[in-house]
């Protein structure tokens, strides 16, 4: 796959410092770094963004997950390598990342699952996280961003 942008400007100063608090604002939730590169690469793979999957792997790799875990996140439900706060975070990932039509989202269910595993303030930093890596997806599935850069 080939990049469809050529010369990336990388001079607007005030997308990356928006990024980067928003970032800041993800790691000051207290959520496990490893928990939320699964949650970023599980959106990542539905959203098929291969230069997300691939920075997220690598992410969770530097947060000190295993290959095992990473490896196996697309079948979380029927692997036995998740915890139940983990398995609620990914249920929410997949949840809010797929919101086509007739699609049910976070259920109450859903919802509940991840308040008996969270705070407040870690679910604000999951969504965070969800909804930055959605972002991300949808601009690198655009412009056709090829797996093997990380950005962290």
């Amino acid at each position: 796959m080939e990049n469809r942008i050529k010369s990336k400007n990388t001079d607007n100063s005030d997308v990356w410092t928006a990024i980067q608090h928003l970032q800041k604002a993800i790691a000051a939730g207290g959520v496990d770094p490893k928990l939320l590169a699964l949650v970023h690469l599980r959106a990542s793979q539905i959203n098929s963004c291969s230069a997300c999957v691939y920075a997220s792997v690598a992410g969770g790799k530097k947060a000190g997950d295993t290959d095992e875990r990473l490896h196996n996140v697309a079948a979380w439900r029927e692997a036995p390598f998740y915890t139940d706060a983990e398995r609620a975070a990914l249920a929410l990932a997949e949840a809010a990342t797929r919101l086509q039509d007739g699609a049910p989202g976070v259920t109450d269910a859903i919802w509940e699952e991840v308040n008996a595993h969270f705070t407040e303030e870690q679910i604000g930093a999951i969504n965070l996280e969800i909804a930055l890596t959605n972002f991300f997806n949808r601009i690198n599935r655009t412009i056709k961003e090829p797996a093997g850069k990380t950005w962290g």
